[in-house]
């Protein structure tokens, strides 16, 4: 298989593209600033891309990062890389002579905004907020492939957790300080997934024709946070007893601290476990076991 990805440098991208070269699949990189080598690409979000009509099957996974205080100009970034970088690779896909199968683009469970105790699937509505309205944009933007004929696939992914870092490495430090403690008030619902399932659950997607629109990837046990924190800590033999209040995160990080620490997203990865994908990290114990290399 001949497979086009952006996004290949970041945590999700390259872990995607050893699995992808392992099992014998050519790669070429879509990359900004300069390409050096054949197997590169060069592009811009909003600016017209040409693409070669050589590729199976495309995976798009750029765009900037939400972490951070989100001022105008960081929101516009967020809006701009994401919405208009998947309108410009949708309407070159949508262009190209020979078409790939499948395009799958990068979303978020972030679409469901802050929902409480509410269990959801990839059947229900949008929430509010930035990020959910982001997300709506996000997934809309991918509209012209899917015109053309393309199959294309949302994955709106959970909570990563990874030994490359992600949210799990920036949690690390303080919690083997023994400066580790839930946030806010511990009871919303963190959706997480081990970076191997993510990479799992894209290889079945790529080779899973009724597999389309929205795809949620997270593990089938999603926990609170306190539950969350207590469980890191037990892994690494660290009380978790110092709670984040509220207030100083949003002093802190402001808005983003009320849509991405503080949301609760009680979310069930139905359309993959309705395809009969097995996930190898099912519960947290095992998963945070395997990432920080102790027996499960």
């Amino acid at each position: 298989m001949r497979v086009l990805i952006s996004g290949a440098s970041g945590l999700l991208g390259s872990a995607i593209v050893r699995a992808l070269e392992t099992k014998g699949a050519v790669t070429t990189r879509l990359v900004r600033g300069s390409a050096s080598g054949n197997n590169q690409i060069l592009w811009e979000p909003g600016k017209p891309l040409t693409l070669p009509s050589r590729f199976e099957a495309v995976i798009h996974l750029a765009g900037e990062s939400v972490v951070g205080r989100w001022t105008a100009a960081k929101k516009a970034r967020i809006r701009y890389s994401r919405v208009q970088g998947t309108r410009t690779l949708a309407e070159a896909v949508a262009r190209m002579e020979t078409k790939p199968q499948v395009l799958v683009a990068a979303s978020a469970i972030g679409y469901y905004g802050n929902r409480g105790d509410e269990v959801l699937t990839e059947a229900s509505p949008s929430g509010t907020g930035f990020l959910a309205e982001i997300c709506r944009e996000w997934e809309a933007a991918s509209e012209s492939a899917e015109r053309a004929g393309v199959r294309v696939v949302h994955i709106r992914t959970g909570v990563v957790l990874s030994k490359q870092g992600g949210a799990l490495g920036k949690m690390l430090l303080p919690f083997r300080l023994g400066l580790g403690g839930r946030l806010g008030s511990g009871r919303q619902w963190c959706s997480w997934i081990h970076v191997d399932d993510i990479v799992g659950a894209v290889l079945c997607v790529l080779n899973t024709d009724t597999l389309r629109g929205a795809v949620n990837l997270v593990s089938p046990n999603p926990i609170t946070n306190a539950e969350f924190t207590s469980a890191l800590g037990t892994a690494l033999s660290r009380p978790a007893i110092l709670p984040a209040p509220a207030f100083a995160l949003r002093l802190a990080l402001g808005e983003m601290a009320d849509e991405v620490l503080l949301a609760s997203q009680r979310v069930q990865p139905a359309q993959l476990l309705a395809s009969g994908y097995g996930f190898g990290f099912r519960e947290l114990g095992a998963a945070l076991a395997n990432i920080l290399d102790k027996p499960s």
